[in-house]
């Protein structure tokens, strides 16, 4: 027996695309109040929580939620299929991009914006992980593309190479290398450094210093950028990262100073990966380039 109708089906959707029970509501053209509510019974009879609720931010899929919605899109686009009719209209396509964490403020967006501006008859989802749980995702098809470093893929991926990220130190104003233009490996290794918790993030600079026989000594791991450039700008250490935001404050406003690592085999690929390495068909081969063109472009 079925229990959530359609219309319920549709009403998770929109809320997971819009983010917010207002906004969800005018896309579906139903009252906030009587969306909450269906919102509420539609978990109650599923017995799960899809949206991680926190007041005043935007709602988030729980894991849970992810994968009802992914599939519930599914659905939704096979019942449009029964109800068409024309024998010959084309099947409305989708496609899930996933985004490296530390990479999704930075590229995550004008992915998106690219993807609906140019490819409207595409649904694009998207996920947010760390380098082990996306190469997983790739691998079992739940990622079509993804946004990430070069790291810890085999030959079975596929590469398109966006952008190269030079790695920055995040040091304090204060600090006495806060005045340099750049700054070596070598210097670095004399200095208490804050990596990434990530652990292959982690592991990847550790043997950048390993390879010039440098023994670095780590004070912290932090679990975010803005963790990281916090922890510098109070003078914890010295915060590596490849991601450099453009302001010069700390989100609790101490003023922190990048300074670009000079070491060149320090430098990284941002790449556009899939799992295959079979040609594709002509309308993802058109995705796939137009995102390599336009993510190249918005990093630089």
């Amino acid at each position: 027996m079925l229990y959530l109708t359609l219309r319920q089906y549709e009403y998770v959707t929109a809320i997971a695309r819009q983010g917010s029970l207002s906004a969800a509501a005018d896309d579906v053209n139903v009252s906030q109040p009587a969306l909450s509510a269906a919102l509420s019974r539609i978990e109650s009879r599923l017995g799960k929580t899809l949206f991680f609720r926190r007041k005043g931010a935007a709602l988030v899929l729980t894991p849970e939620g992810r994968d009802f919605v992914r599939q519930a899109e599914d659905l939704l686009a096979r019942a449009a299929r029964l109800e068409r009719t024309e024998p010959d209209a084309p099947a409305p396509q989708s496609l899930v991009l996933g985004c490296f964490v530390d990479l999704a403020p930075f590229l995550l967006a004008p992915a998106l914006n690219l993807m609906r501006r140019n490819f409207p008859g595409i649904a694009v989802s998207y996920r947010v992980e760390g380098f082990q749980a996306l190469t997983t995702a790739m691998i079992d098809g739940q990622v079509d593309l993804a946004v990430t470093y070069d790291l810890g893929l085999d030959a079975g991926f596929d590469r398109h190479t966006l952008a190269h990220a030079v790695p920055c130190a995040h040091v304090a104003a204060d600090h006495p290398l806060a005045t340099r233009s750049e700054i070596d490996l070598a210097t670095l290794a004399d200095h208490p450094l804050i990596l990434f918790q990530e652990g292959m993030s982690a592991q990847h600079v550790l043997a950048l210093f390993r390879e010039r026989d440098l023994r670095p000594r780590v004070v912290h791991r932090a679990a975010s950028l803005e963790i990281l450039r916090s922890l510098a700008a109070h003078g914890e250490g010295i915060g590596l990262s490849h991601s450099r935001p453009p302001g010069h404050l700390s989100y609790d406003g101490r003023p922190v100073v990048a300074i670009p690592v000079s070491d060149p085999a320090a430098v990284e690929p941002i790449i556009l990966a899939r799992h295959g390495t079979a040609p594709l068909p002509p309308q993802r081969a058109g995705v796939l380039s137009a995102l390599a063109g336009g993510l190249g472009a918005a990093w630089g």
